[in-house]
C-alpha cells in the first residue's frame, strides 16, 4: 500500500503544475496516468501543434510545455505510475483507498482527478475504407509534422485543431482545408489567418464538402469529397487528417459517486472539491459556472485544490502562504539559494 498526502489522476499539464503545487507548500504526492507517458493530450494528441495562450510563453509545442513542466517537478523527484488506469476509489476512515487495474493500491486524505478528458478517442472518417491507411495516410492527430513535408494534405474540421494545422502546415505542405459548414468554431484570429492564407493560394479552402471515399492500393492517393448540391470533387492527396473531436469516456470515475454533468465533474470555486469530501477534479474534466477550457485555467484550479488537501493532509498543522520570491522554506524545497 502507497500511503500519500495526495494522489493525481492523470499526469497532462494540469495534473503537473498541481504536482508542483503540492510539493512546493511540503506535501507529499504520487501520480498515476492510463497512458504509458507522461504529458496527457499535450503529448498524446498534438506534441508538435503550436500553443499560443500559456502566460509569458508567446509560442510552445505541447510537447515543449510537458518537457518544461517535467523540468519545472524535477527538484521533487514526484513518483510517476504510468499504464496504470485507477478502477476503484472507495472510503476508509478519514482516508481513500484507490486501487488501479494492475493491482496497485493508494491510502491517501485526498484524491485529485487531473483526467482531462477521461479516455478518450478521436471521432473518425465515415468511410469505412478509411480503416486500411489509418496510422499510414490518415490520421487524427500530428506527432510528426515533418512527414508532411512537400507533400499535399487534405484536413478536415472546423475547429481550433484544424484551423491550427492548417495554418502550421500550409508553411511546408500543399493544404485542402475541407469542411462541412461555412461556418467555422476556432478562433477568429486563426480564422483570419486562414483566409488571408487562402487568398494568397497558401490554403485551398472547401466549405460545405464532406469526405465521402478515398482511393489507393498501398498507399492514399486522392479522395472525394461531395458538397450539399451532390457535386463530388477528386482531390489528389497524400494525406487526410481528421479533426473532428473527441470521444469522451469517463470509464471508471462514472461509479465513484461523484456529481457528474454531460460527462464533466461538478466542483465548488473555493477549493475545487465534488461533492465527496477529499475528492477535487481540475482541468478540462471539472466543470462551474463560468468554466474556460483552458490551460491555465486547469493551472489556476489545480494552485487551489493543492492549498485545500493541506488541512486533510495535516490537520493539526496551520497552512501559511507564503511567495517563492521571499519565503525561505520555499525555496529549500525547489534546491534554491536564498
Amino acid at each position: 500500500m502507497n500511503k500519500t498526502d495526495a494522489l493525481i489522476i492523470g499526469a497532462g499539464p494540469t495534473g503537473l503544475f498541481t504536482a508542483h503545487q503540492l510539493k512546493l507548500i511540503g506535501l507529499n504526492c504520487e501520480v498515476v496516468d492510463n497512458l504509458d507517458k507522461i504529458g496527457g493530450q499535450c503529448i498524446e494528441l498534438y506534441p508538435d501543434k503550436p500553443i499560443y495562450d500559456i502566460p509569458a510563453v508567446p509560442e510552445c509545442t505541447g510537447e515543449e510545455l510537458t518537457n518544461n513542466l517535467i523540468n519545472q517537478l524535477k527538484p521533487f523527484g514526484i513518483k510517476f505510475h504510468l499504464s496504470e488506469r485507477v478502477e476503484e476509489v472507495k472510503k476508509e476512515n478519514n482516508n481513500w483507498i484507490v486501487k488501479t487495474n494492475n493491482g496497485k493500491s493508494f491510502s491517501t486524505p485526498n484524491v485529485i482527478i487531473a483526467g482531462g478528458v477521461g479516455s478518450f478517442e478521436p471521432r473518425k472518417f465515415p468511410p469505412k475504407e478509411c480503416e486500411k491507411f489509418e496510422n499510414k495516410s490518415i490520421f487524427y492527430s500530428v506527432k510528426d509534422k515533418k512527414i508532411f513535408d512537400g507533400k499535399t494534405v487534405s484536413i478536415f474540421g472546423g475547429g481550433d485543431s484544424a484551423l491550427d494545422w492548417a495554418v502550421e502546415l500550409s508553411k511546408i505542405s500543399n493544404v485542402n482545408l475541407v469542411h462541412r459548414r461555412e461556418e467555422f468554431r476556432g478562433a477568429q484570429a486563426t480564422l483570419d489567418k486562414v483566409k488571408e492564407l487562402t487568398k494568397s493560394g497558401k490554403i485551398n479552402l472547401l466549405t460545405k464538402y464532406q469526405l465521402v471515399n478515398v482511393n489507393g492500393s498501398n498507399k492514399l492517393e486522392s479522395i472525394d469529397i461531395k458538397n450539399d448540391d451532390g457535386e463530388i470533387k477528386n482531390l489528389k492527396t497524400d494525406y487526410a487528417l481528421g479533426f473532428f473531436g473527441l470521444i469522451m469516456q469517463l470509464g471508471p470515475i462514472a461509479n465513484w459517486g461523484l456529481n457528474i454533468d454531460k460527462k464533466t465533474i461538478e466542483v465548488d470555486t473555493e477549493k475545487f472539491e465534488t461533492n465527496q469530501k477529499g475528492i477535487y477534479a481540475v482541468g478540462d474534466i471539472c466543470t462551474y459556472p463560468g468554466k474556460l477550457k483552458l490551460i491555465l485555467s486547469g493551472f489556476h484550479e489545480g494552485a487551489l485544490a493543492a492549498r485545500a488537501c493541506f488541512k486533510l493532509a495535516r490537520p493539526n498543522e496551520k497552512y501559511r502562504f507564503e511567495f517563492t520570491t521571499t519565503s525561505s522554506n520555499l525555496l529549500k524545497r525547489l534546491g534554491k539559494k536564498e
